[in-house]
């Protein structure tokens, strides 16, 4: 496939050694050499110097004959990415999509003018992020927690802690009737690696436990893991960042405490205007004092959303260490993520990954409804519509030449969901959800033709 990819900042950089990765033609225009010849020494990539809004530049990355025009300038030139992806669809891109941080081009009416004129997908990164840290301050005892098919499936994730039952049980030790499995252990992230666990696979202090769970289920689960839900009705936010913003916005229509801590104070007199009911505070949280002064210590989630991932992981860890229940980073140092979750910090937020799995999905066929990077692993969690005529549906799933990285998690069929297992035998139409590491997403795509 050929990708061109329209800036090479933080963003366009990682998508582009992602999916260089996985052998595809890319491209990657900017008008700053330096930024270019960084996007060169990380992938293998030809470099177009230029600003992507003008025609003959777009010519010269032969956006032409693109499969993929990705725009992802950095955020004070995003009005460009809109421009330059209806320039690269006008020209013949086969599909564009456009990074922005004005959210009201999102409403369902834009969204829908905007796909009139020919852009495939518009996406905020701040967005998604706030939308993801909603959801794990709703399920606070999770590291991380995704839905497919309107939570008929439900992928949780634990950090096994020292109190954890599973802690040196292997996977065969969990015996139900194979029929009607309540839960299923997908994956497990340990030492900077990622497993797709067989059944003597053991587990360890610290592992991250990757769980595919039925709605009705997921209570037990938790219980066999160890954990206990907790209630959450105060949170206290670092950092008057847009994400902060925007999960202060949401949290605040469902909790009654919220509290945001801004250093600017210009900034928090404009927080003042936008948020209703969110209490706003002027000082700087990195002052272990003023945590205290502002009662940190008595909330039950803690989201550190700073411009600075240092300043993020130390507080949480702070936080972490005056007792409160669940502490979310939002670290975009790529490098600080495993250290962050070795700190204690409990879910990292990184907007680069985030990102890169929703585009990620225009790589794959058609019939991928949704695609999600899983925090703290090198895994995707991918959920297929099958087609009547695909190799998936040609046996039982145990008699499929699967990938060794790959396991079938669950399937949604109608109003029904279950836990795959080996003699599960998938039909068409069912949605499927996939557990796989980057190498083998092609190989498995390839079953759901």
């Amino acid at each position: 496939m050929k990708i061109v990819i329209a800036g090479a900042g933080e963003v366009g950089c990682h998508l582009a050694k992602l999916l260089g990765a996985d052998n595809h033609d890319i491209t990657i225009i900017d008008d700053h050499q330096e930024r270019l010849a960084k996007a060169s020494e990380n992938a293998d990539v030809v470099t177009v110097l230029g600003v992507p809004t003008s025609i003959s530049v777009l010519q010269a990355a032969k956006v032409e004959s693109a499969d993929l025009f990705v725009a992802v300038f950095p955020d004070k030139e995003q009005n460009g990415n809109i421009v330059s992806a209806l320039l690269a669809k006008q020209l013949g891109a086969n599909k564009v999509t456009a990074r922005i941080n004005n959210t009201e081009y999102l409403t369902h009416e834009n969204k829908l003018l905007f796909t009139e004129l020919g852009v495939d997908l518009l996406f905020c990164p701040e967005k998604m992020a706030a939308y993801e840290i909603s959801d794990l301050v709703r399920q606070a005892e999770m590291s991380e927690f995704v839905e497919f098919g309107h939570g008929k499936l439900q992928l949780i994730v634990f950090k096994l802690e020292e109190d954890s039952p599973l802690i040196g049980k292997e996977i065969s030790d969990f015996v139900y009737p194979i029929e009607d499995l309540p839960f299923r252990i997908v994956a497990i992230s340990r030492d900077d690696q990622t497993v797709i666990p067989k059944r003597d696979t053991k587990m360890r202090l610290g592992d991250m436990v990757y769980v595919m769970a039925r709605r009705n289920n997921v209570e037990e689960a938790m219980k066999v893991i160890g954990k206990n839900d907790i209630t959450v009705n105060k949170v206290v936010i670092l950092g008057g960042s847009p994400i902060g913003e925007m999960v202060a916005a949401k949290l605040e229509k469902i909790m009654p405490h919220i509290k945001l801590i801004e250093k600017d104070i210009k900034r928090c007199q404009e927080l003042s205007q936008s948020l209703e009911r969110t209490m706003i505070v002027n000082g700087d949280g990195r002052n272990a004092d003023l945590l205290y002064e502002e009662n940190v210590q008595s909330c039950d989630a803690f989201i550190a959303l700073t411009s600075s991932s240092e300043t993020n992981i130390m507080t949480c860890v702070a936080a972490k260490k005056m007792g409160v229940p669940k502490t979310i980073a939002e670290v975009e140092n790529i490098e600080y993520i495993k250290l962050a979750e070795s700190m204690g910090v409990d879910a990292v937020i990184n907007k680069k990954l985030i990102t890169a799995s929703r585009i990620f999905r225009f790589t794959l066929n058609s019939k991928v409804r949704s695609i999600k990077y899983l925090s703290g692993s090198d895994a995707e969690a991918v959920e297929y519509i099958v087609n009547p005529d695909s190799l998936i549906t040609k046996a039982m799933v145990k008699d499929i030449a699967l990938p060794p990285d790959v396991v079938i998690g669950g399937v949604i069929r109608g109003s029904e969901s279950f836990i795959a297992y080996g003699s599960t035998r998938i039909q068409a139409y069912d949605r499927v959800v996939v557990i796989a590491l980057p190498s083998s997403l092609k190989k498995i795509d390839k079953l759901f033709l």
